[in-house]
């Protein structure tokens, strides 16, 4: 007999499918010009599971914008600096891949969408600030660098280059000239005996991913061989 799938683990499939289509649509049309229909068309499912889950477009844009942030793939360094970068350079191999990060992107920079629930920016300056202010606890920063100035403008520069290899007929690589931004901003804000230490190659983000995948494989194997505890009796 076929095992029948929990009713919880199909509705979070069913939740995800129409966040993927709708960011499938967000990326193709814009926020503004985006329809319902054209989602649950995408998403291959009915109106009512669409309506299940998500109230309205708007509902569906929140729930895209809420996979934005995210560090999966960046593990740790022994430089937090180097975590800094690997955020950087992570998000920049994954985003081209993933529609979900594609469109959150696409959405922040939106007019129409911003002005009705802003962007996810402010998260991820947060989330840069915070690994670089342990960094300069830890002395891999030079004194005069503040973290927060650094995180805003980086996260500034980042999205301008993303929004740059879209638009220029050149093909540029996203990954590559986002190492570049890395090697033009480090200087100016890492001590030298960290400065040469750091790895900003454009193809690390790839090996940084299969790391991630081979170690999530060893603790899920790990944790299905552990023995099952016996009952104990009862007296």
């Amino acid at each position: 007999m076929a095992r029948q799938e929990p009713k919880q683990e199909r509705a979070i499939r069913t939740r995800r499918s129409f966040l993927e289509a709708a960011a499938h649509v967000f990326n193709e049309h814009g926020y503004d010009a985006a329809s319902i229909a054209a989602i649950v068309e995408r998403a291959n499912l009915t109106r009512g599971a669409l309506y299940f889950h998500f109230t309205s477009k708007e509902e569906l844009a929140r729930g895209v914008l809420a996979e934005a942030v995210t560090a999966d793939g960046v593990l740790p360094q022994t430089f937090k600096l180097q975590e800094w970068v690997d955020l950087g350079l992570v998000l920049a191999y994954r985003l081209p891949r993933e529609p979900l990060l594609s469109a959150s992107v696409r959405l922040s920079v939106d007019p129409k969408a911003r002005g009705l629930f802003g962007t996810r920016w402010p998260d991820w300056i947060e989330l840069g600030t915070s690994i670089l202010s342990e960094a300069k606890e830890r002395g891999e920063m030079l004194a005069h660098v503040d973290p927060g100035t650094t995180a805003r403008l980086a996260v500034g520069a980042w999205t301008g280059v993303q929004l740059l290899t879209e638009s220029v007929p050149d093909g540029l690589d996203l990954s590559k000239e986002i190492a570049n931004l890395f090697d033009h901003l480090l200087p100016s804000i890492a001590v030298p005996g960290v400065l040469g230490r750091l790895d900003t190659s454009p193809d690390r983000a790839e090996r940084l991913l299969k790391q991630a995948r081979e170690q999530a494989g060893e603790q899920a194997g790990e944790q299905a061989c552990e023995p099952l505890k016996e009952p104990v009796e009862s007296r």
